[in-house]
């Protein structure tokens, strides 16, 4: 059984080195695991989307819950699902401060990333959106 589960959380170290360790152990640990996803970043907020099977992503959500590297971390949306949305990569990525901003803007009140502010649905929608325009980046 495939799921889609996206969370959102504070970075505890919002540097570059940090985001690519995450993005760097995601890419390393995922492909065993089944697991595939987007991370968007931003701001010191994180907002991820990881898709694989029930057993696999839940494990990974827990690890993430319990990981120092992030804080405030919010559960937005979980389903079960038919097909990958973001099945093309490992681990994608997308730094919202290198997007037009009209992208963000149309999914907030302000051109930033806040999935705090956001209903699970309307972060989602954001994800496609930078799926749909090519924002992603990353390798499979």
């Amino acid at each position: 059984m495939l799921v889609r589960l996206l969370y959102a959380s504070r970075a505890v170290d919002p540097s570059e080195v940090a985001i690519e360790s995450i993005l760097s152990q995601s890419r390393q640990f995922n492909p065993t695991c089944g697991i595939t996803g987007i991370l968007c970043y931003g701001g010191g907020i994180f907002l991820q989307a990881i898709e694989g099977g029930r057993s696999a992503v839940n494990e990974l959500y827990s690890h993430i819950v319990r990981d120092r590297r992030h804080k405030d971390v919010v559960l937005l949306h979980y389903e079960e699902i038919m097909e990958r949305r973001f099945g093309g990569w490992t681990m994608g990525q997308v730094n919202t401060s290198r997007i037009n901003a009209s992208i963000l803007l149309k999914y907030a009140e302000k051109p930033e990333l806040d999935p705090y502010s956001v209903s699970g649905a309307v972060s989602l929608a954001l994800m496609e959106e930078l799926m749909a325009t090519a924002s992603i980046i990353g390798r499979a």
